[in-house]
């Protein structure tokens, strides 16, 4: 498998099965699309501000609901092997993405796995284990959660000083070096993540830092 994100704004998530699975799921995605819940029960858990719709789903009801949600996506969450297989088969016969919760390893082509996410905007780090160990996904995103605090401030930092050299008209490779030493500088991601500073105020400061000859020029 080959990662990629795919953005959900405005898009339609159908997710069959109101169990704790759902709800994850359906929290996951409700983060960005409109998601729709069908199950004959809801677990006491946060579905995220998805749609829930209570009603008893058949393997020969799939395809009504594919036609009443029309996603682009579907999530088989349910604990009936029969019933996820039939969503999964639909899925597939309308070329819609498809996360079957019951199945683990080897995927077939359009199936998607959910990684575990690490979100610090506009820095996002997915870890995925093809659905074999989703136990380790969660035990390395714990691990890495920590070690990327400030990525988000680090990300706006350098982009803002990217842009600033640019209109300056330093030269793209020196330009790439100021921002490589700018990352990797553990002063800079210790200012970062005290919060406190200004942001012209950091870039000069940042500049002057790790590269004395731009700083103020």
């Amino acid at each position: 498998m080959i990662p990629l994100y795919h953005d959900f704004a405005g898009e339609r998530v159908l997710v069959v099965g109101g169990g704790a699975v759902g709800a994850r799921k359906a929290r996951r995605f409700a983060a960005e699309a409109d998601v729709v819940v069908v199950s004959p029960g809801f677990a006491d858990a946060d579905f995220g501000g998805a749609e829930r719709v209570r009603g008893e789903v058949t393997p020969a009801d799939v395809p009504g609901w594919f036609d009443r949600v029309d996603p682009v996506l579907a999530v088989a969450a349910t604990d009936d092997g029969a019933l996820n297989a039939r969503v999964e088969s639909e899925a597939r016969d309308r070329g819609v993405l498809v996360n079957r919760t019951d199945t683990h390893g080897e995927r077939d082509p359009g199936s998607v796995v959910v990684p575990a996410t690490i979100r610090d905007d506009p820095v996002v780090v997915s870890i995925a284990t093809g659905g074999a160990s989703p136990a380790l996904s969660k035990h390395l995103r714990e691990r890495v959660e920590e070690e990327i605090e400030g990525a988000g401030a680090m990300a706006d930092l350098t982009g803002a000083i990217r842009d600033d050299l640019q209109c300056r008209g330093v030269d793209p490779q020196r330009r790439r070096d100021v921002v490589r030493a700018v990352v990797r500088s553990p002063d800079v991601w210790t200012t970062l993540r005290t919060g406190n500073a200004k942001p012209r105020q950091l870039i000069d400061d940042v500049l002057a830092d790790v590269a004395p000859d731009l700083a103020n020029s």
